[in-house]
């Protein structure tokens, strides 16, 4: 029997992403719905400490002359993050499709996928991000808070797993 797993991610998934989830399916019959959350708000806060605290002090003083993310580019963005990322799990799963959902409801589009293909497993790929996982607020701990089930974090590209 085939199962449904759901994937979130924020970045382009690679071959280390991909080997992270073979070692999660462990040969297993899967189907996958991914989806892929367009940069469509803008934190300022959060993004400048975030580049203090990793040492970037020219990204961080950018950061704050930069505008908001135009929505149309941001979605045109998520939308070759989502094709590239395909192509990486191509062959990984039975079935697999996916779609781009905006920053503001991607938690939400991950537990209406989750519970629209009856999905017994999430897993979120994200890029470290200090502060929102210091303080929980990170994709996978607000979803695994609107799930009720526990979520794999995953840091893209890492094969680490995040604190979730």
């Amino acid at each position: 029997m085939i199962q449904p797993i759901v994937i979130l991610t924020e970045t382009t998934l690679d071959d280390s992403d991909r080997t992270s989830l073979e070692e999660l399916l462990d040969g297993g019959e899967f189907s996958a719905k991914l989806l892929v959350q367009a940069d469509t708000q803008r934190h300022l806060l959060v993004d400048f400490v975030e580049h203090l605290s990793l040492l970037e002090f020219t990204e961080a003083f950018r950061e704050l002359g930069a505008k908001a993310p135009d929505t149309a580019d941001a979605r045109q963005d998520a939308s070759q993050v989502l094709e590239k990322s395909l192509t990486a799990l191509e062959g990984l799963f039975q079935e697999i499709d996916g779609s781009v959902v905006d920053e503001g409801s991607a938690v939400q589009a991950l537990v209406d996928a989750v519970k629209a293909t009856g999905a017994s497993q999430a897993v979120v790929f994200t890029r470290p991000h200090a502060v929102l996982d210091t303080f929980h607020a990170d994709l996978a701990s607000k979803a695994q808070h609107a799930l009720g089930l526990p979520v794999l974090h995953l840091y893209a590209g890492s094969g680490f797993i995040g604190d979730s």
